[in-house]
């Protein structure tokens, strides 16, 4: 998959028509219309035998008669002729084309195969890349190109929009124009068969023209490209997402519609916030994100002030802030004695800032003057409701006369709200042209504010150092790997507490001791091995919730009460279900419950982010988008920190207030213990601990059920997030004989790689940044060590001190490129590092790595005065090339060239 073929498709020379039309109900005609109306530059070639021109344009009768070989096809013929179509194209050597057609996957050929699969054998053959079908096409304003059926043109604009859905494109377009919002790329999807969304946003991520990114998703097909690339994107553009199809019938709609797997919505919810994105609910929403995003610049803060002409609008904001967890700034006493000098007599200073009725527009000026002056407030939010003292379009020249004597970087972000239709019309043109983000309603205004608020919150969280794991937590991947491998052996693909607790206690999660009993006799016996009261527990496949048929009785006080309670418990299990096979009888010690809580985690494979961690309430019906707050692995603790803070605030999980409280450190650890868990045991396609009983520090768990299945072909691949790659760490030894262990750089390693910064010398920082570098800010430092291992790597070498601390010596990093054929490296090591063979053993890891991902080349570049490296690069295979007009040295070692 290219990002120079994404590039041909979004920025073509030339156009043809495949099915151009003269007969306006035709999407050939409208498609010639819009081409030519849109002022593309190059050559626009229809293609139909019925025509001798179309639309005033000579028309060819074949792809063969074209006089040159189009970049891009637009395809608005019927579905059935697609593939005969895609398969001419390419041999005629175009290879971006867009197809209109819909219902491809409905319809199948005269081989068998579906419409669709025969286009895309077509496409893979001759390396055509295909925007739909059942696309509406795409508007890129920036080159005059509107290749698409839309009824109305996109503005030039700095949003770039990609829609799976045509009719939401079409609806965002008729709402944008006249509010003179535009686009840099208007892109639809269709169903999404080829191009996806992945490979898009990774375009847009490096596009100059694009500030921001709208998806409009109806589902995801590639799981870790869409990851991959929307977390690089949302670390250096706003990323907003509309996600149709959260309900169960809504879900089945959107399969009907594009094909595709929807997967659970708590899901997707978890990814777009894991991805650093954010995500609007519905069209409302969609569309007050546009226009923040249109007008507007990145939040500094979070702190909001309101100034308005009438007490009910304003309560109404501050009620949509609070229910949306937002802040109020509050006003200095100094800012507060300059607001009372501007305001009548008597007035009482608060935020808001209720200038009265009768406030005639200077007073907004003056009361805006003071707070743009005294810098307290992060984001102003200026409502108006229609007055007697003067027409609204005045106090809106008055509120947009005095921010234009703000300096942009000083000014707070600034939304307004006036409220009213026929008088305010003329007002809302003003603050378009001025680039004021105007809303209809309070909660609309506030609304829009809260979506940055909470964007600015993901990209911090995005940020936040973890804290690693205890070393006295174990982590055997070894002892559960064994233990799977024998119960898959066994053919045992679904194991209860019994026989889960080899594995659970292999990766230090606490298990309740269980024997396990054939009979109620037998259970009698056992039941004197373990300390009364004791818990019986029937285990049955066969049966989801035990306690819905009895099959849990607490507080067994002696060996005849077992026998007794076993009995009855098997009469009421074969009543309820006469074909279920009982496989044996489960007794535990009663745990301690007084001044204890129930909690419950849960594993899930969605169809379609894969393994999924769900947190919530102990207990046996759970909803999973209702009970359950959910994120998706691999979780550190600070991740795991952030789905216990989720629990508690969606009261998903409460905090009972019990003499020793929920201990969320201990909460963290064993979520985190959870994902290592499933991270390296690719066989877990389910677990579910439920309940493990929670006294402060102490957490047990009760009851567990794994499901198994046989080791998949591609493990890596079943997650959404690619893991720590621990099979890559080394041990090596340095010359002076101390080891050194080589391994990928992780989150945790902020704190040393900050020491190991602070170490290098001012000569060193010039030979690796080419300049004059100060200390590393924690955003950089965050962005060094949480590095997404799809398309970057960094290996560092690391030791112990005495203090057992870690420290770093060196580290080579290597960027990839989206199409997987490029490396850039860059390599630096501890000032009194050198001379023990580390750079090299660096540079060999980094290389080896190169090869086994089936990069096609790494390069570099150092300084010329950098002997050491430029030596050290020759002597690994590199060719070197001294670049003396821009003072570097460029190094390069290609792969596969033979």
């Amino acid at each position: 998959m290219s990002q120079k073929h994404i590039a041909q498709l979004l920025r073509p020379k030339s156009v043809a028509v495949i099915g151009a039309s003269n007969n306006p109900k035709r999407a050939g005609f409208v498609m010639m219309r819009n081409l030519l109306q849109g002022g593309f530059s190059g050559p626009i070639m229809p293609v139909t035998p019925k025509y001798k021109a179309v639309s005033g344009v000579l028309a060819y009768a074949s792809i063969d008669d074209l006089p040159a070989v189009p970049d891009l096809a637009i395809l608005c013929t019927s579905a059935r002729r697609v593939p005969d179509i895609i398969d001419q194209l390419g041999i005629k050597g175009t290879r971006s084309a867009i197809v209109l057609a819909a219902g491809l996957s409905n319809r199948t050929t005269e081989d068998g195969l579906t419409i669709k699969d025969a286009m895309m054998e077509c496409a893979r053959r001759h390396g055509v890349r295909i925007l739909g079908p059942n696309s509406l096409g795409m508007i890129i304003p920036s080159i005059g190109l509107n290749a698409s059926f839309s009824h109305t043109p996109a503005l030039p604009g700095k949003i770039a929009l990609i829609s799976q859905s045509a009719a939401i494109c079409t609806t965002i377009l008729d709402w944008a124009k006249p509010k003179g919002i535009g686009f840099s790329n208007f892109i639809s999807l269709g169903d999404a068969s080829d191009v996806d969304f992945g490979e898009l946003i990774d375009y847009l991520c490096r596009d100059t023209h694009t500030r921001a990114i709208m998806l409009c998703i109806d589902s995801i097909q590639h799981r870790r490209s869409f990851m991959s690339a929307a977390r690089a994107a949302s670390r250096n553009k706003p990323v907003l997402v509309f996600k149709a199809g959260s309900t169960h019938e809504g879900a089945i709609a959107t399969h009907l519609h594009t094909g595709g797997i929807s997967g659970s919505d708590a899901a997707y919810d978890a990814a777009i916030r894991r991805s650093g994105m954010l995500r609007v609910r519905d069209l409302h929403e969609l569309f007050a994100a546009v226009e923040t995003l249109a007008h507007d610049k990145p939040l500094k803060g979070e702190k909001l002030a309101i100034i308005t002409n009438g007490g009910g609008p304003a309560v109404m904001a501050i009620d949509t802030l609070i229910e949306r967890q937002g802040r109020l700034a509050e006003f200095s006493d100094e800012l507060k004695d300059k607001l009372c000098q501007v305001m009548p007599p008597g007035w009482l200073p608060g935020n808001p800032i209720d200038l009265l009725g009768d406030a005639p527009p200077k007073r907004y000026a003056d009361v805006l003057k003071v707070l743009l002056e005294a810098n307290e407030a992060d984001a102003i939010l200026l409502m108006h409701a229609p007055a007697a003292a003067a027409p609204a379009t005045e106090y809106a020249n008055a509120v947009i006369d005095t921010l234009s004597t703000c300096k942009p970087r000083q000014c707070p972000n600034i939304f307004t709200n006036w409220t009213g239709e026929e008088t305010v019309q003329e007002s809302r043109k003003l603050f378009a042209r001025a680039n004021i983000p105007n809303f209809r309603t309070p909660a609309g205004a506030v609304g829009a504010f809260m979506h940055m608020v909470q964007y600015r919150r993901n990209q911090k969280l995005l940020l936040e150092t973890p804290e690693s794991v205890p070393e006295n937590v174990p982590s055997d991947i070894s002892a559960a790997h064994t233990a799977i491998a024998e119960a898959i052996a066994q053919n045992n693909m679904q194991l209860e507490t019994h026989d889960a607790g080899a594995i659970l206690s292999s990766y230090g999660i606490p298990t309740i001791p269980t024997l396990v009993a054939e009979n109620p006799e037998q259970a009698a016996s056992l039941a004197k091995q373990l300390s009364f009261p004791i818990a019986l527990k029937v285990i049955c496949e066969g049966i989801r919730y035990k306690s819905e048929v009895g099959g849990v009785v607490l507080n067994l006080n002696s060996s005849a009460e077992v026998l007794t309670a076993a009995e009855a418990m098997l009469e009421r299990v074969t009543n309820a279900y006469p074909d279920a096979q009982v496989d044996g009888l489960a007794l535990q010690p009663m745990a301690q419950r007084s001044g204890s809580q129930e909690i419950r985690i849960a594993v899930q494979t969605d169809p379609v982010f894969g393994p999924i961690i769900l947190l919530g309430e102990g207990g046996s019906d759970w909803d999973t988008a209702r009970d359950a707050a959910v994120a998706l692995p691999p979780l550190n603790m600070a991740l795991a920190r952030y789905l216990v803070i989720e629990a508690l605030a969606e009261n998903k999980l409460k905090d009972r207030r019990l003499p020793q409280g929920l201990d969320r450190d201990a909460l963290c650890i064993l979520l985190t213990q959870v994902s290592h868990l499933i991270t390296d045991c690719p066989e877990i396609v389910e677990l579910d601990l439920n309940p493990a009983l929670a006294s402060g520090s102490d957490i047990v768990v009760l009851d567990t059920t794994i499901k198994l299945q046989p080791t998949p072909e591609h493990p890596a691949q079943r997650m959404a997030i690619r893991p720590y790659p621990k099979a890559l760490e080394e041990w090596r030894e340095l010359r002076n004989g101390e080891p050194v262990l080589l391994r990928p750089i992780r989150p945790e390693d902020e704190p040393s790689h900050k020491a190991f910064d602070l170490s290098l010398t001012r000569e060193d920082r010039y030979k690796r940044f080419f300049g004059e570098v100060g200390e590393m800010t924690h955003e950089a430092m965050a962005h060094l060590t949480q590095i997404d291992y799809d398309r970057e790597m960094a290996f560092i070498a690391t030791q112990k001190d005495n203090q057992g601390m870690h420290t770093t010596l060196g580290v080579v990093r290597i960027h990839i490129d989206p199409d997987n054929t490029e490396a850039e490296f860059a390599v630096i090591l501890r000032p009194n590092m050198q001379g023990q063979g580390l750079g090299r053993m660096l540079m060999e890891k980094v290389i080896n790595y190169c090869k086994e991902q089936q990069i096609e080349e790494i390069m570099g570049y150092t300084m010329p005065e950098n002997r050491g490296m430029i030596e050290l690069s020759r002597k690994l295979g590199f060719k070197v090339k001294f670049m003396l007009e821009d003072g570097m040295v460029e190094m390069r070692m290609p792969f596969n060239s033979g």
